[in-house]
C-alpha cells in the first residue's frame, strides 16, 4: 500500500474509517479508543455510507484496509496509519518513533496485509455488535 493517498475534503477531526462488521477491526478501535484519552480521534464504519460518502474513498479500498484522513485532507491506509495514529495519542507519540527504524514500515505493511487477508478467519466466532 502506498504511504499516503490522494488529499480529501478535510473534517474537523482526525476520522478513522473501519470494518464495523470485522471483530479484530471492532477490537482495534476499541483499543484506540481507549488510549484515545483526549477524544481527538473520530470512528466511522465504512457501512456507514452517508458518514464516509464525503472522502470519496473507493468501497473495495476501505473494505480493504483501515483509513485515517486527516483534517489537512491527507489519507493514511493499513500500517501507514499506525504510526500517524500514534503521533495522535498522548502517552503513545513515542511508539511512533519505531516506524522511521530503517525496515520497519515495511515489515509493518506486510503483516498488516497478511492479516487483512485472513481477518475473517482470524477472528472466528467473534459475532458482529
Amino acid at each position: 500500500m502506498p504511504p499516503r493517498g490522494p488529499r480529501m475534503r478535510a473534517d474537523a477531526a482526525p476520522t478513522v474509517i473501519y470494518d464495523g462488521e470485522c471483530g479484530l477491526c471492532r477490537q482495534s478501535v476499541d483499543l484506540l479508543r481507549r488510549w484515545d484519552r483526549e477524544r481527538v480521534l473520530r470512528f466511522v464504519p465504512f457501512q456507514d455510507e452517508a458518514a464516509v460518502a464525503r472522502f470519496r474513498i473507493a468501497l473495495p479500498a476501505l473494505a480493504a484496509a483501515m483509513h485515517l484522513v486527516l483534517p489537512d485532507g491527507r489519507v493514511f491506509a493499513g500500517a501507514d496509519a499506525a504510526p500517524e495514529l500514534l503521533r495522535l495519542l498522548p502517552g503513545k507519540r513515542w511508539l511512533a518513533a519505531a516506524f522511521r527504524l530503517p525496515g520497519v514500515l515495511p515489515l509493518a505493511r506486510r503483516a498488516y496485509a497478511w492479516i487483512a487477508a485472513r481477518r475473517r478467519c482470524l477472528v472466528r466466532g467473534a459475532s458482529p455488535r
